[in-house]
């Protein structure tokens, strides 16, 4: 038996209870993977991150309680924020090596920025049924994109996307694990979006930073901005503000720290 550090931080926020939570778990290696799915499975989040100090900077990765994922926005911020506010306090920023290859954050006056691959979408066919799967009228759906990871919906406008009423198991059933919505923004906000992976074991997701990856270079083309601020319409809401550098997309939010103590595995 092990005793190792936990902390759940509320990211994309600056409020507590607001954004998404994250568990963050610190580890001197990587065990078997099998541990990894259960301690996420356990804490029962979005997303768990599993971080191992090396070579001055940390390994980074990712559960939901079903998968593995390949990149995850939120629980990075997560885990910047545990490394810069606990492990090493004063630090302004870190680079994690990650299976999207190396991550940068940086601290921010007002939270962190995470510099992640931009990812560009392609216009596919709608997949059959996807506006009843997703609780919207026909004529509602404008565009479906494809960026290789997972779809995304263009709607009619942000009404449409805030008062969805998905059917889960239909959207579980998609040819990709994920389904971004989103239009153009109301408010203060160049776009919304709200984000289903029911095939990962997470229904809807409360702020979705990969989803960005490729949200924020659509409606940077589509709006003719650079720097965009977004807004992720679930039930906790969550802001980013979204910058087009470089062919990558820098991701700024806060983080709440929620709780700190030690799990036995």
């Amino acid at each position: 038996m092990q005793v190792l550090p936990i902390y759940q931080v509320d990211a994309f926020t600056n409020r507590l209870f607001g954004g998404n939570p994250a568990a963050v778990v610190v580890l001197d290696a990587f065990p078997d993977t099998a541990l990894l799915h259960a301690i996420a499975a356990e804490n029962n989040l979005a997303e768990t991150a599993f971080l191992v100090p090396h070579d001055g900077q940390y390994r980074l990765r990712w559960f939901t309680p079903l998968v593995e994922v390949p990149l995850c926005g939120h629980a990075t911020l997560a885990s910047a924020a545990v490394v810069m506010e606990r492990l090493e306090p004063g630090r302004t920023e870190v680079v994690f090596d990650t299976a999207s290859g190396p991550l940068p954050v940086r601290r921010s006056a007002t939270g962190y920025v995470l510099d992640f691959p931009a990812r560009k979408p392609e216009l596919v066919v709608a997949p059959p049924g996807l506006a009843a799967a997703l609780g919207c009228h026909p004529h509602e759906l404008l565009d479906v994109l494809d960026d290789g990871f997972v779809y995304t919906a263009v709607l009619a406008d942000a009404r449409v996307v805030r008062e969805l009423a998905p059917d889960f198991g239909a959207i579980g059933r998609l040819a990709r694990p994920g389904l971004a919505v989103t239009a153009r923004g109301d408010g203060d906000y160049d776009c919304v979006s709200r984000y289903f992976a029911p095939a990962k074991g997470v229904p809807e997701d409360p702020v979705t930073g990969s989803a960005h990856c490729a949200l924020a270079p659509y409606w940077g083309a589509r709006l003719g901005k650079t720097t965009l601020r977004a807004f992720q319409a679930s039930r906790r809401g969550g802001e980013l503000a979204c910058r087009l550098v470089d062919g990558r997309v820098e991701l700024e939010g806060g983080c709440v720290l929620y709780l700190e103590g030690r799990i036995t595995v």
